[in-house]
């Protein structure tokens, strides 16, 4: 369960806005995604490696 403390006359927009991040922290919204459909193990395999390549190039790229 997620608590937003409020204090005495802060904006609710403000509190709005930490409920929102600290929820986006969670990752529950991208838990349900992934479960949404099923993937093999072998794609979710070939997609690390992929972003772990990309992720390399972009790394090297700025050295």
């Amino acid at each position: 369960m997620i608590i937003v403390p409020v204090k005495d006359g802060e904006n609710i927009e403000r509190a709005l806005k930490k409920f929102k991040r600290k929820f986006e922290r969670t990752g529950v919204i991208r838990e349900l995604r992934t479960r949404q459909q099923y993937d093999k193990p072998s794609v979710l395999k070939r997609l690390q490696k992929e972003r772990a390549v990309y992720v390399q190039k972009l790394r090297q790229e700025e050295e």
